[in-house]
């Protein structure tokens, strides 16, 4: 049985959790539930902190885990990355009092706090500076008005926090994080894994994709499915009205209004856009 990690608590869990759910993987009861056994699925669910799910997953304690890029980085855990789950975006960016730094060379002999040492120091050795890292568990804000660092290191959404205090981030960013699926590096094939990773595929892709159907004129179907042509090819059904055909095909989220666009123009009717719960490309 696939024994995996999923973040109990913090911004990753909820959508974790709902991505799993939708994969068909059974929800625990309450927030209170630590161990959920899906016997239908072959799958136990060990909700655990998102930072010690790299570390389980690289001693191989449990056989896959769902965390932040970030922190399986910070971990130094060996594990790898399977696949990226497009949820859980932020940035891992420095900052500094407004003005008075430029590029992360600046911090050479100056102390930098972060709650992410093992990705700080990872980074730092790899721009050749030589800066003290300074550890601290939790917000890291407030560290250069106490005196405590010359700069911060930490996850920015929308930078307001940092301003709010008087910093601004600096430097290009040091990664780029969102809701990752590890496992254990060269780790054997366990069963489960391929079918959660199918399912979980199913997914994203379902999230990227709409479904739309449409009818046009026989003579148009050519340029229709040169706008929506599809995954293999769209499916196109006779109608009972001569001389027109229904048509279905999966066309990307993104941009779907302006294929609408592109098909009213050339005749499609009766333009139907719906949600993909889950597929399997």
């Amino acid at each position: 049985m696939l024994r995996l990690a999923v973040p109990n608590k913090g911004a990753l869990s909820d959508a974790a959790q709902s991505m799993l759910k939708e994969a068909g993987y059974r929800p625990r009861r309450d927030s209170k539930e630590l161990v959920v056994v899906d016997q239908e699925s072959g799958c136990e669910l060990f909700f655990l902190r998102p930072r010690d799910i790299a570390v389980y997953v690289g001693e191989g304690t449990l056989d896959a885990g769902i965390t932040g890029r970030d922190m399986l980085i910070d971990s130094g855990a060996p594990v790898e990355e399977v696949m990226s789950l497009g949820f859980g975006a932020s940035t891992f960016r420095l900052a500094a009092k407004a003005g008075t730094m430029r590029s992360v060379k600046d911090l050479d002999g100056l102390r930098v706090a972060t709650s992410y040492s093992g990705l700080l120091e990872k980074y730092l050795s790899e721009q050749g500076v030589d800066a003290r890292v300074i550890k601290l568990d939790g917000a890291v804000e407030t560290a250069i008005r106490l005196g405590v660092a010359d700069a911060v290191a930490d996850v920015v959404e929308t930078g307001t926090t940092l301003r709010n205090v008087g910093l601004e981030v600096f430097g290009e960013p040091i990664l780029k994080s969102e809701g990752v699926l590890i496992r254990q590096q060269s780790a054997p094939d366990t069963p489960g894994m391929d079918q959660l990773v199918r399912r979980i595929q199913g997914v994203v892709h379902a999230r990227d994709f709409v479904m739309m159907d449409y009818d046009i004129r026989v003579e148009r179907i050519d340029e229709a499915i040169g706008i929506t042509p599809g995954m293999e090819g769209p499916t196109v059904s006779p109608l009972h009205r001569e001389g027109w055909v229904a048509v279905r095909v999966m066309v990307r989220r993104k941009g779907h209004q302006h294929v609408m666009d592109q098909l009213w123009e050339i005749g499609a009717r009766a333009i139907l856009v719906t949600d993909i719960y889950a597929c399997r490309l």
